[in-house]
């Protein structure tokens, strides 16, 4: 009976793993490059919150290591 479930199966893994490429024309790129599309739109606001959460656990680890609570390492 594991058999019959192994091929469809494995079809369904392909089709979507297929699915997934897709060639970009060069026009389309441009939208592609929008500061909206990229995984961190704002990486120097994110640093900079990363920061400040690590400053006030005072704790180590996690993002970096951080100071004792005043903001500064």
């Amino acid at each position: 009976m594991k058999k019959t479930f192994v091929l469809p199966a494995l079809l369904l893994i392909a089709s979507f793993s297929a699915v997934g490429c897709t060639a970009v024309e060069p026009w389309e790129r441009g939208n592609l490059a929008k500061a909206h599309m990229a995984l961190d739109p704002n990486p120097t606001d994110s640093a900079m919150r990363a920061h400040a959460y690590s400053s006030r656990e005072a704790a180590t680890g996690g993002d970096s290591a951080a100071g004792g609570g005043c903001g500064c390492n």
